[in-house]
């Protein structure tokens, strides 16, 4: 681990020289290339240079204490010094360990939530509708920017099913574990005899591709428009500016009518269909390599629910880890850093687990 450690720091001092080169300030793409790269090994080359800052400072502290002949007012301040960088190198080589698996990918990437009511007709489109309000808080409270795609409104408020986009940076690898089949168990207002009814609702987040990464022949779309229809005070166009997109080799249908524009709706139509197909290859990718990981993280595994909110406790839980929190309504109002944590610490660890098990 050490060599490698070393071999990054070389690589960051070698890109720190090419940072000041005026020629290379000027192109842009290189640049660019040179700064994510920065901004990558950075947190890697402070926690390692902390690391070998203590490592000095024990080497030098337990000299002393083998070299014997302190007075015991320095002899105790040695010791401390031994003890504390101690503890000190273990926790950063347990730092240093986490900073160098490997990195999704996809994790600097922007997302397009998908959300859509399962079983459970009315109540799954309330809470669908609860969730997407959830995501948007969320990205609020981290200042992304959210921009809806497409959406299918009921008469009573809630949503059928809504794709949205989500700006920011880290987007995915905070999201990416809400894939799955969400639970929530209610009364609903309409039940007069107080029993919980239980729906589903599946979420997706998938990364948002760009055209270079995802190749789609356009001989293989086809493409119908339609006038837009909604519910209640939704617009409802006069004109054929709603778009159908069907790619035929998947199957994959994306339906766009948010917009009045028929080319704005193409637009965000596309970017739904890119980022389904490249998570359809990415799952395929994911299934063989880790078809035994208990938490299929990025693989889109919906099979079984990942989380059931139950509002007449409060409670939501994390069905995954086990992890359960008395705070429901904090968690609807878009607080979700303690499950996201916890599932990022769990992803960590069994990713190292999976390294030592090599």
């Amino acid at each position: 681990m050490f060599e490698k450690l070393q071999v990054a720091e070389e690589r960051f001092e070698e890109i720190n020289q090419k940072l000041m080169d005026p020629y290379v300030v000027n192109d842009n793409e290189q640049f660019k290339n040179l700064m994510k790269e920065h901004k990558n090994l950075s947190p890697i080359i402070e926690k390692f240079r902390e690391y070998k800052k203590a490592k000095e400072s024990f080497e030098e502290a337990k000299q002393l204490l083998e070299e014997g002949g302190l007075d015991k007012d320095f002899k105790e301040m040695v010791e401390e010094e031994y003890k504390s960088t101690q503890e000190q190198i273990e926790q950063c080589t347990e730092e240093l360990k986490i900073l160098l698996l490997p990195k999704d990918p996809n994790d600097d990437k922007n997302v397009i939530v998908e959300i859509r009511g399962g079983a459970g007709g009315e109540e799954a489109a309330l809470f669908a509708h609860s969730l997407y309000r959830m995501y948007s808080m969320y990205a609020e409270s981290k200042r992304w920017k959210s921009e809806i795609l497409s959406i299918n409104e009921t008469e009573l408020g809630g949503v059928k099913e809504v794709s949205f986009l989500i700006t920011g940076e880290g987007a995915y690898s905070k999201l990416k574990f809400e894939s799955g089949v969400h639970r929530v168990q209610r009364v609903p207002e309409t039940e007069t005899a107080g029993r919980i009814h239980t729906s589903t609702v599946t979420v997706a987040v998938l990364p948002e591709v760009e055209d270079v990464e995802v190749e789609i022949n356009p001989g293989d779309l086809q493409i119908d428009v339609f006038r837009a229809s909604g519910a209640g005070g939704q617009h409802v166009n006069k004109t054929e500016s709603a778009i159908r997109i069907t790619h035929i080799p998947t199957g994959t249908v994306v339906e766009c009518q948010d917009e009045r524009s028929q080319y704005k709706n193409k637009d965000k139509a596309m970017k739904i269909l890119r980022s389904r197909i490249y998570e359809q290859e990415l799952e395929k990718r994911n299934a063989e390599l880790a078809s035994e990981r208990k938490l299929q993280v990025g693989t889109g595994d919906r099979a079984e629910r990942i989380r059931t909110s139950n509002y007449p406790q409060s409670r939501v839980t994390d069905h995954r880890i086990g992890l359960t929190l008395y705070k429901l309504e904090q968690v609807l109002n878009g607080d979700l850093d303690e499950l996201v944590d916890a599932l990022r610490t769990f992803e960590q660890a069994e990713k190292l687990q999976s390294q030592q098990d090599l």
